[in-house]
């Protein structure tokens, strides 16, 4: 299944992408889950619930009259590995890593797949990251990797979008792949049955017309299931947590000279077998606001 966050006329639910079209949960289940954290802690009984609901649908609501949300509004967590792809590690120079590499985006950057991206008032360093992304469905701790498959309740895009200087001012990176508006999922979830292999999956990244990254995530270094068997030794994972397996090369800071975003440019992220998102950079409102 796809299943989208979305918004139609003043209301914010979720429902299952249908061809061009999405069915409003709400409008099928007497108790349709509020929120895909909430679906996903049903385990596989809300979803056969789902998928019961959704066949006997007789209305759906056209693509074009929703707005798309983030399939996870509220993430606990958001891991994101870095230098997880060969030519990447290639292309800045660096050494490949003799462990997996992790930082955390501020859950406060979420942003919608089409909902702009702020150029910081800060800095001008503004970068691109096509990543395949994943949510914990299931609360899990010392995962082995044979049975990390089990713990993932569905993959998105995702675009880890990097302020390259303020990303240097500590060794965490936080500060530089945390600002507002910069880790935009979707444009829905997909199941991972609809999925199979996460491991083959081709990943794109356009800017304006430019194909600036063209890989298949095939070529990670640690796979989706080394990620959650490292992750989940040192500390829980919990539903609605999600992880950003990392970037393929092509991206802004490594071109001759840097090839940073500018205000007005379209980013559009495509993954196989999940769909594509599209972000345009807009100057970020830098008006002091306290309360």
């Amino acid at each position: 299944m796809k299943l989208a966050t979305f918004s139609h006329e003043h209301s914010t639910g979720i429902g299952v992408l249908d061809g061009e079209a999405i069915i409003d949960l709400a409008a099928v289940m007497p108790k349709a889950p509020p929120n895909m954290i909430a679906l996903l802690r049903a385990g596989e009984k809300g979803h056969e619930a789902v998928r019961q609901a959704a066949k006997s649908a007789t209305t759906r609501i056209a693509l074009t009259d929703v707005t798309l949300h983030a399939p996870i509004l509220r993430p606990g967590k958001i891991m994101a590995i870095g230098l997880n792809y060969g030519e990447h590690i290639a292309e800045t120079g660096r050494e490949p890593p003799k462990h997996q590499i992790w930082f955390n985006k501020q859950t406060s950057a979420i942003n919608d797949p089409f909902g702009p991206v702020n150029m910081p008032a800060v800095s001008s360093a503004l970068d691109y990251e096509a990543e395949l992304c994943f949510v914990i469905g299931k609360t899990c701790k010392h995962v082995p990797k044979e049975r990390a498959h089990e713990v993932i309740g569905g993959f998105f895009c995702g675009n880890d979008f990097s302020v390259r200087d303020w990303q240097a001012h500590t060794p965490t990176m936080v500060m530089g792949k945390s600002f507002d508006t910069h880790a935009p999922i979707g444009p829905w979830l997909v199941t991972p049955d609809e999925i199979g292999d996460p491991h083959g999956l081709d990943i794109k990244c356009w800017v304006n017309d430019e194909l600036r990254q063209d890989s298949n995530t095939s070529h990670m270094i640690f796979d989706c299931y080394d990620q959650i068997a490292y992750l989940s030794q040192a500390f829980t994972l919990n539903v609605g947590d999600v992880i950003f397996t990392g970037t393929p090369e092509g991206v802004g800071v490594a071109k001759s000279p840097p090839a940073f975003l500018k205000v007005g440019d379209r980013v559009r992220t495509e993954i196989q077998s999940i769909g594509s998102m599209e972000q345009i950079v807009v100057s970020e409102n830098a008006k002091t606001r306290i309360g």
